[in-house]
């Protein structure tokens, strides 16, 4: 059985925690920030958890994550 590729787009954006959930960043974070509140920036500044209807996705993305 060869070795699978995962997709580099999707590594670079996609972590997995220790209890083997997959966290990623927050968008609308990179530009036109000066209307936004800076309580809403902090808040876009934390990582979430994917969807657990997502994971299954993302998995397939990343089969060695």
């Amino acid at each position: 059985m060869p070795k699978l590729k995962s997709r580099k787009s999707a590594a670079k954006r996609f972590r997995a925690t220790g209890s083997g959930k997959i966290v990623r960043r927050k968008s609308f974070k990179s530009h036109l920030l000066q209307h936004k509140s800076a309580n809403r920036k902090r808040r876009l500044s934390k990582t979430a958890l994917v969807h657990e209807r997502d994971e299954d996705n993302v998995r397939g993305m990343l089969p060695y994550l």
